[in-house]
């Protein structure tokens, strides 16, 4: 029974995914997205379009139809007249249309691109047989996933309705005071009732948006999820990735050097060859029996030894044949040889002379 629970454990996803997991799933083409949010900055891009433009439009339709009327006895009748005028029209209306929907494309690609980064990959629209299936159909039709979806739709609804209705409410006692005025000073008034009512929209739906996006990245991690074997399996798998060794081998380095500069100012001495070479010494003569590497380097890191000694005012003592004998011989947080006792305690003597301390 005992083996069969260990087995249940080591198959049952309850790790978190790791970096390996999640990059693959990017090459798939699978990551975090939202289309709340990708919605609601579309139609934040759109309000903000109509907002600056309509004015302008409606001022040239004003202007269009005035001079329609003002020149109406010039108004050709051969069809050919008629089709130049209709083009120039259409022209400007195409103008006035074109680059919204430019930037309304441009804003969807880049709130996309915001939430997910550079993906290039045809996974997700590549043609997989398998999943052409009535019965999967079916399944994902009524799938608890498609019910979230009907429940987040018709709340959505119900929350800008109640936006909307909030907006038009202290309006509905005057509406026919729109009938009395000119055609500018309604299209002012209308507008300004518009970007109220979308204000209120765009606030509901931006709360809806950050709670989508939340809920997405919950649920994406929850799939990505691993078991305890998944994770063994993979570690297997990178261990004999030479990229993964190296790349392993290069932070273990690293964490190395970090904890062995962190160790310079506390030493004693550092012996140096005086360019090549450096070995940094510690020696507590209530704690220890013989001085302790604390430190050592070649070339970039010895220079770098020497420069956090002399920051710290750590001595640094010229010794080129000893600096090379202890850089070869010895490793890190290792006791002196006895062979070197006799040198390095003479560096010690004078360094402690310098420093008032005794032996």
């Amino acid at each position: 029974m005992a083996e069969e629970d260990d087995s249940t454990d080591e198959s049952q996803k309850t790790e978190d995914p790791t970096p390996r997991r999640l990059e693959e799933a990017r090459k798939r083409g699978q990551v975090v997205y939202s289309r709340e949010v990708n919605n609601w900055v579309v139609l934040f891009v759109a309000t903000m379009i109509t907002a600056l433009a309509l004015p302008r439009v409606m001022s040239d339709i004003k202007n269009m139809m005035g001079n329609l009327i003002e020149q109406s006895y010039d108004v050709p009748g051969d069809p050919a007249s008629l089709l130049h005028a209709m083009r120039i029209l259409c022209e400007r209306a195409a103008g006035d249309i074109v680059l919204p929907l430019l930037l309304l494309g441009l804003a969807g690609l880049l709130s996309g691109f915001l939430q997910t980064g550079p993906i290039f990959t045809f996974d997700p629209i590549t043609p997989d047989l398998s999943k052409i299936s009535l019965t999967k159909g079916f399944g994902r039709l009524f799938s608890a996933r498609s019910v979230v979806e009907l429940v987040k739709g018709v709340f959505k609804l119900l929350l800008v309705s109640a936006a909307i209705f909030i907006v038009l409410k202290p309006y509905f006692a005057g509406i026919g005071h729109f009938v009395g005025l000119d055609l500018a000073q309604a299209m002012s008034e209308l507008l300004t009732l518009f970007l109220k009512m979308m204000i209120a929209v765009l606030s509901v739906l931006f709360f809806l948006a950050i709670i989508d996006y939340m809920f997405q990245r919950h649920e994406f991690m929850q799939n990505m999820r691993m078991s305890k074997q998944d994770i063994k399996e993979e570690f297997r798998q990178t261990e004999g990735d030479p990229h993964i060794k190296g790349r392993l081998r290069q932070l273990r380095e690293q964490k190395a050097r970090q904890r062995m500069m962190q160790a310079v100012p506390k030493a004693d001495v550092v012996i140096t060859n005086p360019t090549h070479y450096a070995v940094a010494l510690k020696y507590d003569t209530a704690a220890m029996d013989a001085p302790v590497m604390v430190a050592k380097g070649v070339d970039l890191v010895a220079q770098r030894i020497r420069q956090v000694a002399k920051e710290n005012d750590v001595p640094v003592v010229e010794n080129p044949t000893l600096a090379r004998a202890l850089y070869d011989s010895m490793q890190i947080d290792q006791v002196i040889p006895r062979d070197h006792y006799k040198a390095v305690a003479e560096v010690i003597s004078y360094v402690f002379k310098l420093k008032g301390k005794n032996l």
